[in-house]
């Protein structure tokens, strides 16, 4: 069922986290994988873990030119995925206008440039990435509900748009990657302990998010959902 053999994919973030997992996960499944990043030596990292013949591409999603020079010379693609962003997650009155522009334009602004740029075959897909905070606020997070909230609206207009390339969004919850390197001890224990409240009772994993990001590839009926997988998370 989820044979991409010969498939050409682009994954957008895929050095790290969910993006390096699904990278994976289509490699295996005998996909040609691109993964894109801003960064060359993570790339070159993330492409030696993943093995397969992947290959690397130097994106900055907060740049137009960046975006649109490396699809217009890239070619079509059958599938594309994006899931590079940085967010910085703190209450509003302690970040500046600047500062939360700056996360809008990786996120939101970086998936925009990516569906505007990218060149995805016909009965192809797009799948972005949001997160369970775009439908359960929380004190401190006011930023992040708007940001996931604007990517999963952005989502049911481009699968219109688009048509007939399919657009998803796929909503994690709380999923254990590279950036807990940057957190301390005491903000990993509490997401850990909120991780517990959830219905499974643990944290995520990137291969398990890249499974659905599969599936929006390769569900030809599926276009403009948005899929929850937060292990319970909303419940």
């Amino acid at each position: 069922m989820f044979d991409l053999k010969g498939k050409r994919i682009a994954v957008v973030g895929g050095s790290s986290g969910i993006g390096e997992g699904t990278a994976k996960a289509c490699a295996e499944a005998g996909a040609h994988v691109v993964i894109a990043s801003r960064s060359e030596g993570k790339l070159k990292a993330a492409a030696s873990r993943i093995g397969h013949g992947v290959e690397t591409a130097t994106i900055d999603i907060r740049d137009d030119a960046s975006v649109e020079n490396y699809f217009a010379a890239a070619g079509r693609f059958d599938h594309v995925v994006m899931s590079a962003a940085e967010v910085r997650i703190a209450p509003v009155k302690t970040l500046t206008v600047a500062e939360a522009q700056t996360a809008m334009n990786s996120k939101f602004w970086g998936s925009y440039r990516v569906a505007r740029a990218a060149q995805i075959a016909d009965n192809g897909s797009l799948t972005l990435v949001s997160g369970a905070a775009a439908v359960r606020a929380a004190k401190g997070r006011s930023l992040q509900t708007a940001i996931n909230a604007a990517v999963e609206a952005l989502t049911k207009g481009l699968a219109l748009e688009f048509a007939p390339v399919r657009v998803n969004t796929v909503s994690p919850g709380v999923v254990e990657t590279p950036i807990w390197s940057g957190l301390d001890e005491a903000r990993i224990a509490q997401i850990k302990e909120m991780a517990k409240r959830t219905a499974v009772g643990r944290v995520g994993q990137p291969e398990e998010i890249a499974q659905q990001i599969i599936a929006c590839m390769t569900n030809r009926f599926m276009t403009g959902s948005i899929i929850y997988l937060d292990g319970g998370y909303l419940l």
